[in-house]
């Protein structure tokens, strides 16, 4: 009786499972196999919020496989190491993943493949899993990737995708295949408040949700702060828990403003993830350089700190922080304001802002986190690298009532309407009402600074 491995990564799901589904096409026995992997620890990207998150989706896979007669077989160490090994307990062949496109995860797929070989067994590796078109699939003449994103939206709007897959019906796991307990998420200490739950139960019903009841209005309402109207499907397309093939199927076939501004945004998501497989390096290096002198985080250590506490002096940068430690999520508009403020108006090196971006995001994703901070910082794609955003402006116009800083800022929660956003300008009798503080420099000085270091002025 044959058996193949079949090793989940970022494709927590049982739905539109390219490598589940061929791991069950070649072996009429199947591993289903998660390793918690030494170096994701050893790295720090293993954060609580994403540990609990992640936790919920475990555990959701596996009583996903069990009703299919299967389990989840969860293992801890070296993934080359622990792979091979549940392969040789198993006496498998072949051992199925999905593509990734990080630097560690090229290298992870490259010392997996080695080890693999050297056993004399075989890695097949399934392209449009994690992305819904393969990042090598859309390319420009002469060159590896496409830094310009309405030129990537282009041809990418042009590709033929592959059908969603069904479920599996039947999922047969060979006897005496040892598995650790699966993570429970009441096991993670640190967990933002209001977290939400993962899963790909609950990743598929707020799919479903959001397109019977919010994607219309979405091209309308996307960048509405207080209405909330967003999918909020980042966490469960970063450990997938919903298949972005999928999304996008599902999208096209609904159709109107709303669905093709959707269907947008997992193109830039794709998008982020093809620059990344060609260029690793940009999760840490700039992109294209602008020669700044970034100010350090330790350089400028007060107003970092006053930034990660939501205590700029700007209602809108803080509330959107405050969201940000309250649910390890933050509302897209919010990220950029508050990327922006921190790398253009404070002057601060990006880096600071996506470290502390991945220590509480739950859909903290290398390629997504990274590249949009470098946009934002004007080191990245954007082709205005200049550009900065205005938190007192952006706060009247996509929180024109005050309501969303009123909610995560609820010590300014007596000032109405677009007051809020401006509580320095209050007669000073009203304003020494409020527990809040002064804004941290004027938005002025901060554009003339960073003006000056981009040889603007």
């Amino acid at each position: 009786m044959t058996v193949s491995v079949v090793l989940f990564t970022a494709d927590l799901r049982v739905h539109d499972q390219p490598a589940l589904r061929a791991a069950l096409k070649q072996g009429r026995e199947v591993v289903p196999l998660f390793v918690r992997d030494d170096a994701i620890g050893a790295a720090g990207f293993a954060t609580p919020n994403r540990s609990a998150f992640l936790a919920d989706c475990l555990t959701a896979l596996d009583a996903a496989l069990r009703d299919r007669g299967g389990r989840l077989v969860v293992r801890s160490g070296d993934v080359a190491e622990t792979v091979c090994k549940v392969a040789a307990e198993a006496d498998a062949a072949d051992v199925h993943m999905s593509a990734d496109v990080s630097g560690y995860a090229q290298r992870r797929e490259d010392r997996l493949r080695a080890a693999l070989a050297a056993d004399g067994r075989r890695l097949h590796v399934h392209d449009g899993v994690v992305t819904a078109v393969p990042p090598g699939a859309v390319t420009p003449q002469s060159r590896d990737h496409f830094a310009v994103f309405g030129a990537y939206a282009r041809k990418w709007e042009q590709q033929s995708l592959r059908k969603p897959l069904g479920a599996p019906r039947t999922v047969r796991v060979p006897n005496g295949i040892g598995s650790e307990k699966i993570p429970s998420r009441k096991a993670v200490k640190g967990v933002s408040e209001g977290l939400t739950s993962g899963g790909e139960a609950e990743g598929r019903a707020r799919l479903s949700a959001w397109s019977r009841d919010g994607m219309d209005a979405y091209e309308d309402r996307h960048d509405d702060l207080a209405g909330d109207a967003t999918s909020r499907l980042s966490p469960h397309l970063h450990f997938g828990t919903v298949s972005p093939v999928e999304a996008v199927h599902r999208a096209r076939a609904k159709g109107g403003a709303g669905a093709e501004a959707f269907v947008r945004q997992l193109c830039w998501r794709d998008f982020h993830h093809q620059v990344l497989a060609a260029r690793p390096r940009a999760a840490a290096e700039e992109y294209r350089t602008q020669h700044d002198r970034w100010r350090t985080e330790k350089g400028a250590r007060a107003e970092v700190e006053a930034w990660q506490q939501g205590r700029t002096g700007y209602p809108v940068v803080d509330a959107a922080m405050r969201q940000l430690a309250h649910e390890g999520w933050m509302h897209n508009r919010g990220r950029l304001l508050t990327a922006s403020f921190l790398a253009k108006t404070l002057y601060v090196d990006w880096r600071a802002g996506a470290r502390h971006f991945l220590r509480l995001l739950v859909d903290g994703d290398v390629a997504n986190n990274q590249l949009n901070w470098q946009w934002v910082a004007g080191t990245g794609t954007d082709s205005r690298p200049n550009r900065v955003f205005n938190p007192v402006t952006q706060g009247k116009r996509y929180d024109p009532d005050g309501a969303y800083v009123r909610r995560w800022v609820p010590e300014l929660a007596g000032i109405e309407g677009r007051a809020v956003h401006e509580p320095w300008k209050l007669p000073a009798r009203e304003r020494a009402q409020y527990d809040y503080p002064d804004p941290l420099l004027d938005l002025a000085d901060g554009l003339s600074r960073f003006r000056r270091a981009r040889g603007k002025e």
